[in-house]
């Protein structure tokens, strides 16, 4: 869970709106994805070693990474996807049908579609974003072998109620937690749920390290088994038990990611705190709408994602973000269209998914990271109120 579409990294147009004038000349940075000397010494450190394969540093970041969610077992992989077909290919089988998030990036469903499994699209939640768990029990049929669930934009999904169903049913859970490092379920790491756990580690994500991934999991036989597969099903040079996949991360990447670890806690408070003061800055402008964390969950924040709420303007979301951007507020919209109305998938049943096809249109994102100055809230607040009074309905 990648990419997203940008609305505005600022603008040509001089004018946010007629007869008014920039809020600020300097955009309000989007994301911060900077390394810090840290960051490259311990990167330097590796390459003067020489030994920049998969090794000490892959190792302590696995077991450092492991300690901080909950869970058992922590594996490196090459990326978020990888982490995502490593943990699928265990817990299914070609021709299951897996419960799938319609509004979530495609790499979550994709692997299952590349697994040679059947995605049942199942609608979002309209206040959290997150799979909606009362229609995934609806879409429960007697061919469902597994979840495959997102924590969307760093906010847990119902853990409790997707272990319920899971239970009840007899399923596998993987949860997609590519955008939620160090989120909690009441009190807990999210690592502590599921059968599997995956995470991202793309230069944008809380945890960034350029590229690579990681899957988590509390078995001992399942961990063995993604170990293998992640390197061409290897127990001893040249003996292969498994047909599998050279998805190693190395140790260059590791060292940052293990440099970086240093800073989550302190950057993952920050974004916290600079949530709170969105949600106070949107409680003040009518038809802007705060995202909501799922209770019981807490939210790290990859993502500030507000909703327009399009009765109350006279413009589409696209030209709210257009002006904002004007403004020097870039946005992004994650995502411009559901999983279900992705062409890529549209060869398999597309169950009706209104809110995730809602949603489409009316969420965007607002800067989000620790480096947020109280200057770059004055900016957003004032180009926010400028561009929603401008459309008032």
């Amino acid at each position: 869970m990648t990419t997203a579409t940008l609305a505005s990294v600022g603008s040509t147009n001089p004018l946010a709106i007629e007869g008014g004038t920039p809020v600020s000349k300097t955009p309000v940075p989007f994301m911060s994805t900077g390394l810090i000397q840290a960051d490259i010494d311990q990167a330097l450190a590796v390459l003067k070693s020489g030994m920049l394969r998969a090794a000490k540093k892959c190792e302590e970041l696995e077991q450092r990474f492991a300690a901080m969610t909950g869970a058992k077992h922590m594996m490196t992989c090459a990326n978020g996807t990888c982490a995502l077909q490593l943990a699928y290919e265990p817990l299914f089988q070609p021709g299951d049908e897996v419960l799938v998030p319609a509004w979530s990036y495609i790499a979550t469903v994709s692997m299952i579609v590349a697994r040679g499994c059947v995605p049942v699209f199942v609608d979002a939640n309209p206040e959290t974003f997150q799979i909606d768990m009362a229609d995934a029990a609806r879409k429960v049929t007697p061919k469902t072998r597994g979840i495959a669930a997102t924590h969307l934009y760093g906010c847990p999904v119902d853990i409790d109620a997707v272990q319920a169903l899971a239970a009840k049913h007899g399923l596998k859970v993987v949860y997609d937690a590519a955008q939620s490092h160090l989120a909690t379920w009441k009190g807990q790491g999210i690592g502590k749920f599921g059968d599997a756990v995956t995470y991202s580690f793309y230069a944008t994500k809380n945890l960034g390290t350029g590229e690579g991934g990681s899957i988590s999991c509390n078995d001992d036989a399942l961990a063995r088994t993604i170990k293998l597969l992640r390197s061409h099903g290897e127990t001893d040079k040249y003996l292969h038990e498994y047909v599998g996949y050279n998805y190693r991360m190395n140790d260059i990447t590791g060292a940052i990611g293990c440099s970086k670890l240093d800073r989550l806690e302190a950057q993952t408070r920050q974004r916290q705190a600079n949530a709170a003061r969105y949600d106070a800055i949107l409680a003040r402008i009518p038809g802007l709408i705060a995202p909501k964390t799922t209770p019981g969950g807490e939210s790290v924040f990859h993502l500030y994602v507000a909703k327009l709420d399009l009765s109350k303007f006279r413009c589409t979301r696209d030209e709210f973000c257009k002006a904002l951007g004007a403004e020097g507020v870039p946005t992004a919209v994650h995502y411009p269209r559901s999983l279900p109305k992705q062409p890529a998938l549209s060869k398999w049943d597309r169950k009706d998914c209104p809110i995730a096809d809602r949603l489409s249109t009316q969420v965007f994102a607002l800067p989000m990271h620790h480096d947020l100055t109280d200057e770059h809230f004055r900016v957003l607040e004032e180009a926010l109120a400028k561009v929603a009074s401008r459309y008032r309905a």
